[in-house]
């Protein structure tokens, strides 16, 4: 199996590396074979907070045949996550992804680029809910005040505080239950 992680400009380090982390447990200490590649307009990704991530191919080498799931970290408007995050090329992936119903896996406000690419229509999702509900707002028409939605192959969730919870799912709907219980307890989760 493998996941594409798509990475913004501005997007958030502990949206991705929860990702990496949790995937990465669960190949190397329990034998799951799930590779993950990164991916971004340009090889060095900036992060909000100025952190360079080099990915391992960028957009155009994206082939969506490839993989079994896609998965967005959120990130920061001042920091130009939207930028790259509403450009057509990004919410084409998105698209692409979706119309091979393969899982999409989402943290905060990255559920907004699905909304926009249109692949939302008739489905619930949830983005950021702190700030008086700004981010929800723009999400108005699919919305639901939940912690994590998931609606078919589509996760989303409202802040970084969930983004565990997000990887812990996409490792279950990508192998068992079971296998995702393991992976969890090893990482000293309840």
């Amino acid at each position: 199996m493998k996941v594409l992680l798509l990475l913004a400009k501005g997007f958030e380090t502990m949206e991705f590396s929860v990702f990496v982390d949790v995937l990465g447990w669960a190949r190397n200490d329990f034998g799951c074979q799930i590779e993950v590649d990164t991916c971004g307009f340009q090889k060095e990704v900036i992060s909000t907070f100025h952190i360079p991530v080099l990915v391992d191919k960028t957009l155009d080498e994206i082939n969506c045949h490839e993989y079994d799931a896609l998965a967005i970290p959120g990130g920061f408007e001042e920091f130009g996550f939207y930028e790259d995050a509403y450009d057509e090329r990004f919410l084409h992936l998105i698209r692409e992804f979706d119309r091979q119903h393969k899982i999409i896996a989402t943290i905060c406000v990255a559920a907004l680029p699905l909304g926009k690419s249109g692949v939302l229509k008739n489905r619930r999702a949830t983005t950021y809910h702190l700030r008086d509900g700004y981010r929800q707002k723009q999400l108005a028409q699919f919305q639901v005040d939940e912690p994590i939605v998931i609606d078919h192959n589509i996760i989303t969730s409202y802040c970084p505080q969930t983004a565990p919870d997000v990887a812990f799912q996409l490792l279950e709907m990508l192998t068992s239950t079971d296998q995702m219980e393991a992976v969890k307890k090893a990482m000293g989760f309840k």
